[in-house]
């Protein structure tokens, strides 16, 4: 696991010293422009108030991770607005759901015989933390009939997108070509240790989640979901539109319709239509029939 490295603090640099002789206004303007450079050090150190770069981590705190599964953050935030009629089941619509350790050990059969055609587990979050339900949920979901994936719980306030897609892969993210087994997906959603944005500018965090995609299709040759709230990515990225030619897209709103997309997409893979329901988890539609769970299964 790479080491985290906490954010280094800045030396005071000595405020500049006008020659003698000097004309007063002067030395007031040459001590302004000293104050100006000491702020600007301290806000590119990542300082009180200034928005975090993608290279300046702090310390991880994983006390949450063991309950913090995938739209805890977006029911928090965004709230529950109603769920889809029944009509919508009726469509070409897949349903599925997603599971963490919040769940705990899962009825598989009993989620298979209920209706559940495909799932996801959480496997990750950040560079710390492995779901210590992860290979009862993923294993047991398979042995089921079940095709599932895993998804990992970003952090970019901890580490670089690098690192948490190669952790990721090395802790059951990864893909292989069996045909019951699907892309590996990216949760990036609001911040539960703080700052929604994890303090990070809309470029920075744009250039997080490309290091995380970039890095998983090199390592896996698929390319991650990502799974976000259109309420987020608009925050956080600045609605961002260079992800929907190469990431299917997971939205999360829990409301009748799903409502505009974020820039980039023009439909969505899964959408994330309720926290809680007939099966384990939070309730999913993949957006088609059986056979297109299965082709995105097989890449």
């Amino acid at each position: 696991m790479p080491r985290v490295i906490p954010a280094r603090e800045g030396a005071r640099p000595p405020a500049p010293q006008p020659p003698r002789g000097r004309h007063p206004l002067v030395k007031v303007a040459a001590a302004t422009v000293a104050a100006g450079a000491l702020a600007a050090g301290l806000v590119a150190l990542g300082g009180s108030g200034a928005e975090r770069s993608a290279g300046d981590y702090r310390p991880a705190d994983y006390s949450k991770a063991a309950d913090t599964g995938m739209g805890s953050q977006i029911a928090a935030h965004e709230g529950v607005h109603g769920r889809p009629g029944a009509r919508l089941a009726l469509t070409d619509q897949t349903l599925g759901h997603d599971v963490s350790g919040h769940q705990g050990a899962v009825d598989w059969k009993k989620a298979a015989a209920t209706g559940a055609r495909f799932t996801y587990v959480k496997a990750t979050e950040g560079t710390g933390f492995v779901s210590g339900q992860f290979r009862q949920q993923y294993d047991g979901a398979h042995a089921a009939g079940i095709i599932r994936g895993a998804y990992h719980f970003a952090r970019p306030d901890v580490s670089g997108g690098a690192a948490q897609a190669n952790y990721f892969i090395a802790n059951g993210g990864g893909w292989r070509k069996d045909g019951r087994t699907l892309p590996g997906a990216l949760d990036v959603e609001y911040n539960p240790y703080g700052d929604a944005c994890y303090g990070m500018s809309p470029a920075a965090m744009t250039a997080w989640i490309k290091d995380f995609t970039k890095t998983y299709l090199a390592r896996t040759g698929r390319s991650s979901l990502i799974y976000t709230s259109t309420s987020w990515w608009q925050r956080c990225t600045g609605n961002n539109g260079g992800f929907g030619d190469t990431n299917p897209l997971w939205l999360a709103r829990y409301a009748p319709q799903i409502g505009p997309l974020p820039a980039g997409w023009d439909k969505q893979s899964i959408w994330q239509f309720a926290n809680a329901g007939s099966l384990p988890g939070d309730q999913n539609y993949y957006n088609g029939p059986m056979g297109r769970v299965e082709a995105l299964a097989r890449g």
